[in-house]
């Protein structure tokens, strides 16, 4: 049966603070890393931005590039439009970065082996983009922090472990500990440098203490992280232990540790260790913990501790939950730690007191309002780039800032992002579609990887393709809402159970209360090319394949849409099959009464780079619209376009003659629309929904949170 709509609570607030706030951030600008590659260099090798600092005067960020060993600059002088200012060779991987005023700090890790762990602290002065001064650390360093004052700063020794040694397990030699210089804001005193014993204070492994992050609050107090010990330490500004202990576990249940292609939210992790990574102090005497995981645990969300050890607020699933409903829930991660909240900021805006929250392999931002730190309030949700690893604010600019570490350019994909966000009086632009307030067994219904759309009065129909092989659904969205809201989640089923071997690209209503779909198949996978007649309760009822004369030229770029005009269903071929002429694709014809097939050519435009093909056919009055696309993601983007053809020549014609060509018109450049909220541009422009007033609706798909952002982009271009 379809599953109808049920209320929750965990991101009703949210959903409707974003559509009535005054004030909310919105990301303005994205500034891909290879951009601060000099001229001539080569821009293919692999870049990224992880830990990331602003100037005090908030015109200049600097972020750590480890791959190219380097800090990046970059001028957000105009925060909308931010320049390269090129990197700096730091002679090792930079691990972490801080400023005071316009001198960044660095920690370089110089490693030779992990048994003979070596690093710098490094200072460059960001006016000249030359390197200062150095202190050796005597060790590997991670995170690094400034006093508020400008006179010392907390390094954390991780001297990280082998993890293909001993089972990957701690301890291992030398242990870590926290080192502390002094600086007069500009130049490092090297000769104060002192090292911070942290051993026998863990109850895991305390002869080998494995420090991940510092922050220092305004009574120069350090907070560390020992996220391998899962343990807590404080020390004061003279490197005495205030307090130390364990970050403890939480007990969660209902939630997904199966990676088998289904989001299904029906399991339990009782005393999952939090193993914290980020620290950030909220005031002098709370601070809040990302607990991403490392060996045993992974909570999959973050908490606020006071300094004396107590919990003063655990988020237990709930983030995940909203991740889980804004579309960003990392399917392919269930089995490891969900969405791994990894880093963790804070700042102050407009008076109000705000945590930020960043899950890694969820590729987004959560925004909490910490004016009570025992009762935090989850605001908004960002889009990230991929992989967020470390943010910085600018509450006097109302800039947030993020910094990206995932580099796919050895796969075709997005290069590392840095991105910024405003806090402004505006409506917030994300998420564009979110499943709050739908359950399915009293938990949140998951969705991802929308392809698909047709419109039905005043609701619009969606399907997810095969990354969700095992769990292939129909979602109802109600766009009148804002954000638009998935509001009913319909199971295709064979049998009664989730239907197997689809690759559900297109969907079209039958007339009936039931839909067509059109599943793009893919032969070396067994996946068959064909329609599917689905009943208004999600059980297949009719399956009808390909006939031997297109069988006889399939490759696996298959049907990408369906629409239906009386008898006949139409569907897009996404790219040439063996017997097309060089960028024609077909058009095919089936009529469900006669059973009769039949085709029309249509010519799609020669790629700039990679290949271009179409993704959606709608029938509406007298044109079939269609969408037509490259592969191409960010800046190297050319063909994002809704074209449409005149009905009067969709008139198929025998598979085994000559096909026609149909003429096109374009009716909408969709790259400016993929670009309206300041990311890049978005690789699989897939679905496309009409209403009846001739409102068109445009979706893109996600990947499922696969080597993507996660970022769903749904979208109204008005009336055609």
């Amino acid at each position: 049966m379809p599953i109808r709509v049920t209320a929750l609570t965990s991101l009703l607030a949210l959903t409707a603070g974003m559509a009535s706030a005054e004030m909310n951030f919105n990301r303005i600008a994205s500034f891909p890393t290879p951009l601060n590659m000099a001229e001539g260099e080569d821009t293919s090798r692999t870049t990224s931005a992880e830990i990331i600092a602003a100037t005090a005067d908030g015109m200049t960020l600097a972020y750590t590039d480890s791959p190219l060993e380097s800090l990046g600059l970059i001028d957000i002088t105009d925060p909308a439009n931010p320049a390269p200012l090129g990197n700096v060779a730091l002679g090792g991987e930079p691990t972490s970065v801080a400023i005071i005023g316009q001198t960044a700090f660095v920690g370089v890790n110089t490693s030779e082996s992990y048994t003979q762990p070596s690093g710098k602290l490094v200072s460059v002065d960001i006016a000249t983009r030359e390197i200062s001064g150095a202190c050796d650390l005597g060790g590997q360093p991670d995170s690094i922090a400034v006093s508020g004052e400008g006179d010392f700063i907390t390094v954390a020794i991780e001297n990280e472990r082998d993890e293909d040694l001993g089972d990957g397990r701690v301890g291992q030699m030398p242990a870590g500990d926290l080192v502390m210089v002094g600086t007069d804001g500009m130049a490092l005193d090297c000769a104060s440098l002192k090292h911070v014993v942290l051993t026998g204070l863990a109850e895991i492994a305390p002869e080998d203490p494995e420090p991940e992050f510092v922050d220092i609050n305004a009574l120069g107090e350090t907070v560390i992280t020992l996220q391998e010990n899962n343990h807590l330490i404080i020390v004061d500004r003279d490197g005495e232990i205030l307090n130390h202990f364990s970050a403890g576990a939480v007990d969660l249940d209902g939630i997904d540790v199966d990676e088998e292609r289904a989001l299904t939210f029906n399991a339990s992790q009782p005393g999952r260790l939090r193993e914290p990574d980020a620290v950030k102090w909220i005031d002098d005497d709370h601070f809040a913990i990302a607990n991403e995981g490392d060996m045993d645990g992974g909570s999959r969300g973050w908490t606020i501790f006071a300094k004396d050890g107590s919990v003063v607020y655990e988020s237990g699933v709930s983030f995940e939950y909203a991740v889980i409903e804004a579309g960003h829930y990392p399917e392919k991660r269930s089995g490891n730690k969900g969405v791994e909240p990894e880093s963790v900021t804070f700042g102050s805006f407009a008076g109000t007191p705000m945590v930020f929250v960043g899950a890694e392999r969820s590729s987004i931002v959560g925004v909490y309002d910490v004016t009570d730190p025992t009762a935090p309030v989850l605001t908004q949700l960002l889009p990230s780039g991929i992989g967020p690893e470390g943010y910085v604010t600018i509450p006097e600019r109302n800039l947030l800032v993020s910094a990206n570490e995932e580099d796919l350019v050895e796969d075709g994909g997005v290069r590392a992002h840095v991105m910024i966000f405003e806090y402004q009086q505006a409506p917030a632009s994300y998420p564009m579609l979110t499943s709050a307030g739908l359950s399915e067994n009293g938990k949140p219904v998951g969705w991802g990887a929308n392809s698909g759309m047709v419109a039905d009065g005043e609701f619009i129909w969606a399907v997810n393709d095969s990354f969700y092989a095992m769990q292939p659904s129909i979602f109802r969205i109600d766009p009148s809402q804002t954000p638009a809201r998935i509001v009913e989640v319909i199971r295709v089923t064979r049998a009664g159970q989730p239907a197997q071997k689809l690759d559900m690209e297109g969907i079209t209503l039958d007339g009936e209360g039931g839909f067509w779909i059109a599943s793009e198949g893919r032969t070396d996978r067994v996946v068959p090319h064909a329609l599917y007649h689905v009943g208004a309760d999600g059980e297949i009822e009719d399956e009808v394949g390909l006939p031997a004369e297109l069988m006889a030229v399939e490759k696996r770029f298959g049907f990408e849409g369906i629409t239906r005009v009386g008898d006949t269903l139409w569907m897009a071929v996404q790219r040439e099959w063996k017997d097309d002429p060089r960028n024609h694709v077909k058009l095919v014809a089936y009529n469900t009464e006669t059973g009769t097939w039949g085709a029309v050519l249509y010519e799609k435009a020669e790629p700039a780079t990679g290949w271009v093909g179409l993704s959606e056919i709608v029938a509406h009055g007298d044109w079939f619209y269609v969408i037509e696309r490259d592969n191409q993601i960010g800046d190297a983007a050319v063909t994002k376009k809704v074209y449409r053809i005149p009905a009067a020549q969709m008139v198929p014609a025998p598979l085994d003659g000559e096909l026609p060509v149909v003429a096109k018109e374009e009716v909408r450049d969709l790259l400016p629309d993929l670009k309206a909220t300041g990311g890049y541009v978005i690789d699989k422009v897939e679905g496309l929904a009409i209403m009846e007033d001739g409102t068109a609706w445009i979706s893109t798909d996600n990947d499922g949170v696969d080597d993507h952002s996660g970022e769903t982009m749904f979208f109204s271009i008005g009336k055609l």
